[in-house]
């Protein structure tokens, strides 16, 4: 049995480096595997049943609830004022500006939950005007990408829902526990490019660079209403969570409902406004079932396999050593994290991990928490590095230049908060325990 895991794990990264869809390589080798184990007969009576199971699920309406929300943010334009907010509150020293740009970074990351949207949309914004404040190019798209990648762990992290969903963990005290953590990473982002700064790293800085956006006038009382609907969508979501007025999927559909209204109050409501909205919010929920689905054969082919009972087995020796443990899975997580994207990840290492965790006595809200973190980690690092790619992408600037000022906010964040965590365990679960 052994012998057939390493033959199928071999077969599934060779299917990812080739450049298979995740879901189409998770149903591959776990429909494979289970025929190879159980028989045709199996296969047959499993895929019946068992997906639709797993999708038809109350709780999984938080994912499209959060997307559309997303969704609404993005396109009513709130983005942009947010951002303008910012640039004309950092008139003046360029380090404010940087600052500022990683606080509104958390915010979006905070009403949009996904790191790409966030990442893509501030580079388009913000990093033609740091570049204009005398920031080097891949300083520039590195700070940004860094406050993209705030969206992993700061709610309603697509990722923390992932891991709730695989891991039956309440969503709710997972996003109520991510948030000092979250706030602890956005220090540590702000103390590494004030360092940055102070040691005028800039020295990848292009002798004449065409800034690709420039300032768009907004009056004050557009900026002001859009400063105010912000606030209102952060804090009717993390308020209605935490004071318990609605569950985690009730304030998807709130937040996308508030979101609406922010886009009908600064007219960007239109047909095409809500047909596309609609259409991605479709699209991108269609892709995470399907992950799920693919995630639920593939899981089902570990757990029979017994896999799980066989790591528990291999580092019995360590289970005295929790802290150890911890630390090797904290390694295995980045290392995957920097090849893989982050939702394939936690749903093809879930079945596995969690039984590992809970023989070792750790808090699976705690570990999620620690995932999403390590996610953010990884989107910060190559070869995957979405949230530099995403700049990259919009901005133009070479995605070698961010990775060379990117990698060490990664190394900073993960040294520190993952440090933290595991000697105060509370800075995570201090906030659930109290609800």
């Amino acid at each position: 049995m052994e012998t057939l895991f390493i033959i199928m794990f071999i077969l599934l990264l060779f299917l990812l480096f080739a450049g298979m869809y995740i879901h189409s390589i998770l149903l591959t080798v776990g429909i494979l595997g289970l025929i190879l184990l159980e028989g045709p007969g199996y296969i047959t009576g499993f895929l019946q049943s068992d997906p639709f199971i797993r999708t038809a699920s109350y709780s999984l309406t938080t994912v499209p609830l959060f997307v559309l929300m997303a969704q609404f943010i993005v396109r009513s334009g709130i983005v942009e004022d947010l951002y303008n907010i910012v640039y004309n509150l950092s008139r003046g020293k360029s380090s404010i500006l940087g600052v500022l740009t990683i606080l509104a970074g958390g915010l979006m990351g905070a009403v949009s939950g996904s790191s790409n949207a966030s990442a893509g949309a501030m580079g388009q914004v913000a990093v033609p005007q740091l570049l204009k404040r005398g920031y080097g190019e891949g300083m520039a798209g590195a700070t940004v990408a860094a406050a993209g990648s705030l969206s992993a762990v700061i709610p309603p992290s697509i990722i923390l829902i992932l891991w709730g969903v695989a891991t039956e963990t309440p969503i709710g005290q997972l996003f109520i526990a991510s948030i000092i953590p979250g706030l602890i990473i956005m220090v540590i982002i702000i103390a590494v490019m004030l360092v940055f700064l102070s040691n005028k790293s800039k020295s990848d800085k292009t002798e004449s660079l065409e800034a690709p956006f420039e300032k768009e006038h907004v009056s004050l009382s557009r900026t002001i209403v859009a400063a105010i609907l912000t606030g209102l969508i952060v804090f009717t979501v993390f308020y209605g969570i935490f004071a318990g007025l609605f569950t985690p999927t009730e304030a998807g559909a709130v937040g996308a409902l508030v979101s609406f209204l922010a886009a009908l109050i600064l007219r960007k409501v239109s047909v095409n406004f809500l047909s596309r909205s609609f259409a991605d919010t479709v699209k991108l929920t269609a892709m995470i079932l399907m992950i799920m689905i693919s995630a639920q054969i593939f899981g089902r082919f570990v757990s029979i396999s017994l896999l799980p009972r066989k790591v528990i087995e291999l580092l019995s020796t360590l289970i005295e050593y929790p802290v150890l443990i911890l630390i090797i899975l904290c390694i295995l997580y980045f290392v995957l994290f920097m090849l893989i994207e982050g939702a394939a990840v936690i749903i093809m290492t879930a079945p596995i991990v969690l039984p590992l965790i809970l023989e070792i006595g750790t808090d699976k809200i705690w570990f999620g928490v620690v995932v999403g973190i390590l996610c953010t980690l990884g989107l910060l690092t190559p070869p995957v590095g979405l949230s530099v790619y995403s700049v990259a992408g919009v901005t133009g600037i070479s995605s070698e230049k961010i990775f060379r000022y990117a990698l060490p906010y990664a190394v900073v964040i993960g040294v520190v908060i993952i440090g933290l965590l595991i000697m105060f365990p509370g800075i995570a679960t201090f906030l659930p325990s109290q609800m």
